[in-house]
């Protein structure tokens, strides 16, 4: 009875081959599945060189930029020129052919910067030099300015006034379409009541 019963369950050589080939296909199907089943590593994405942008220009200057300039006095071409911004008065008198001979650039500050707009006159060492009509010549000592007319070298032989603040009056002239006043003066930028009492005596309108 038992013998039967193990033959009957004895798949036999060819039965056992069977079952193992099965088996192993199910083991090579379990390990594909498993295999599937991993997220495969995904390939990283080529960062984006970064271009610098050449739209910005640096904040310079243009070096087309100009100044207009009125030369007067003792100079050999006077007349008004146009000359690159940031030029000094020495190129104004330069470009306007050099004192005249047996003249001086007088009080001149040949290294100030121009101003575009002034007037920069010659020589202007006395009150007797003649410079034509709106070209007023000065003695720092004992002269008295005409806010409307003065240059900006002039202005400087204020008291307590440089360039900067000469500057600044021409500018303050030039905008305003010039001085009504001696007043005025205190509108501009850097002059207080104490400058303004020691320039008010040596200025008119």
């Amino acid at each position: 009875m038992l013998a039967s019963k193990s033959s009957t369950l004895d798949p036999g050589k060819p039965g056992l081959r069977v079952l193992l080939a099965i088996g192993a296909l199910a083991v090579a199907a379990a390990a594909f599945f498993v295999w599937r089943s991993n997220p495969s590593p995904q390939p990283l994405a080529v960062p984006t060189p970064i271009t610098p942008n050449t739209s910005i220009t640096p904040l310079t200057q243009s070096p087309s930029a100009k100044v207009t300039v009125h030369v007067a006095g003792k100079i050999r071409k006077p007349g008004v020129y146009l000359l690159p911004s940031g030029a000094r008065v020495t190129d104004a008198v330069t470009a306007a052919g050099g004192v005249t001979r047996g003249a001086s650039t007088g009080p001149l500050n040949l290294a100030r910067r121009l101003i575009d707009g002034e007037q920069i006159v010659v020589g202007a060492t006395s009150p007797q030099t003649p410079l034509g009509p709106g070209s007023p010549v000065t003695d720092p000592a004992t002269a008295i300015l005409d806010l409307n007319s003065a240059t900006t070298d002039q202005l400087e032989q204020l008291p307590g006034v440089g360039e900067v603040l000469a500057a600044r009056i021409f500018e303050f002239r030039t905008s305003r379409g010039g001085f009504t006043s001696v007043e005025q003066l205190r509108e501009v930028s850097g002059i207080g009541p104490r400058k303004f009492a020691e320039i008010k005596p040596k200025v008119r309108v």
